[in-house]
C-alpha cells in the first residue's frame, strides 16, 4: 500500500512592499510522503516571495515535469516555474525552454557542491535564476511547520521577515 500525502493548512499573509503585493491566501499544502518539514517550509517561503493571485503550487515530488510553483497568465502560458531543493540541470535547462523565468531555491549541505558542478550550464540561461537559503534559515523554517498555520512575510528593501504567532525568522535568500 503506498503512502499518502500529509495535507497541511496554511493562513498566509504577504506584505512585499517592495512589490506592491499585499494578499491573503488559504493554502493546502500535500506533503509527500519523502519530503521533508524542510523543503516543505522552503516552499512555502518562495510561494510568499513570488505570492500573486495567480500563484499555485504543483504537483511536487510526484510529477518529475512540472514545478513545486506554477505562475501563469491568463492565456495559461508558464510566466514563472519555481523548482525547490538540487533538481537536475537538465531539469532546469528544459524548464527555462517552457517558462519566461525560472527560479531555482537551493539550501541545504549539497547547495554548494550543487551550485558549482551547474553553475556554468545554469549562467547560461537568461531567464534561470538560482536563489540560496542558508541550512539555519531552513531549519528555522521546519520548526514552523504545523499541520494548521497562520504565517505571515514581510518584504521590504530586500529584507524578509517570517513569522508563526511571536516567532519570527530572518531569512536572507543570497541570489548566486
Amino acid at each position: 500500500m503506498a503512502l499518502k500525502s500529509t495535507v497541511f493548512k496554511a493562513e498566509l499573509s504577504v506584505a512585499d512592499i517592495d512589490r506592491g503585493v499585499y494578499l491573503d491566501r488559504s493554502l493546502t499544502i500535500a506533503r509527500h510522503p519523502s519530503e521533508t518539514d524542510e523543503r516543505m517550509m522552503v516552499r512555502l517561503l518562495a510561494f510568499a516571495l513570488h505570492a500573486d493571485e495567480r500563484l499555485a503550487f504543483g504537483p511536487g515530488l510526484s510529477a518529475e515535469d512540472e514545478p513545486d510553483i506554477v505562475l501563469r497568465d491568463l492565456t495559461g502560458t508558464l510566466e514563472q516555474w519555481i523548482d525547490v531543493g538540487l533538481p537536475d540541470e537538465r531539469d532546469v535547462r528544459k524548464a527555462s525552454g517552457r517558462a519566461k523565468a525560472v527560479k531555482v531555491y537551493t539550501y541545504g549541505r549539497g547547495a554548494d557542491i550543487w551550485w558549482n558542478q551547474n553553475r556554468a550550464a545554469l549562467q547560461r540561461l537568461a531567464n534561470v535564476s538560482v536563489i540560496d537559503l542558508a541550512s539555519e534559515a531552513t531549519q528555522g523554517l521546519a520548526r514552523f511547520a504545523e499541520r494548521n498555520m497562520d504565517l505571515q512575510c514581510t518584504v521590504q528593501e530586500g529584507t524578509v521577515w517570517f513569522t508563526r504567532g511571536d516567532d519570527t525568522l530572518h531569512p536572507e535568500p543570497a541570489t548566486r
